[in-house]
């Protein structure tokens, strides 16, 4: 079956840099889009990054000039590159994919189990 796997999270102080990574495997025909989600404790989810098929890309207000999405076609993978880390930014950061299994399947929604990101001294 079609699996999201994350990868990259951790402990980081305030200014680091961490790059999640999240590798799309199982049957694939084609990646519609993908994105960046987040959720802390006792907050709604949010969109951090999303890019669609033609490459281009979105961001959250609060971190634009932060954070950069970007993805690699051949490795059918998405990147998060964060910079600048705010304990703000402290969350679950989940991977989403929107994806046809075959020619013939409507696009559907995946997701991935989360990796913990941690920004604290």
């Amino acid at each position: 079956q079609v699996q999201l796997v994350e990868s990259g999270g951790d402990l980081v102080q305030p200014g680091g840099s961490l790059r999640l990574s999240c590798a799309v495997s199982g049957r694939i025909f084609s990646i519609n889009a993908m994105g960046w989600y987040r959720q802390a404790p006792g907050k709604q989810r949010e969109l951090v990054a999303h890019i669609i098929t033609g490459g281009s890309t979105s961001y959250a207000d609060s971190v634009k000039g932060r954070f950069t999405i970007s993805r690699d076609n051949a490795k059918n993978t998405v990147y998060l590159q964060m910079n600048s880390l705010r304990p703000e930014d402290t969350a679950v950061y989940y991977c989403n994919a929107d994806l046809r299994r075959t020619d013939r399947d409507n696009i559907n929604i995946y997701w991935g189990q989360g990796t913990q990101v941690t920004v604290s001294s």
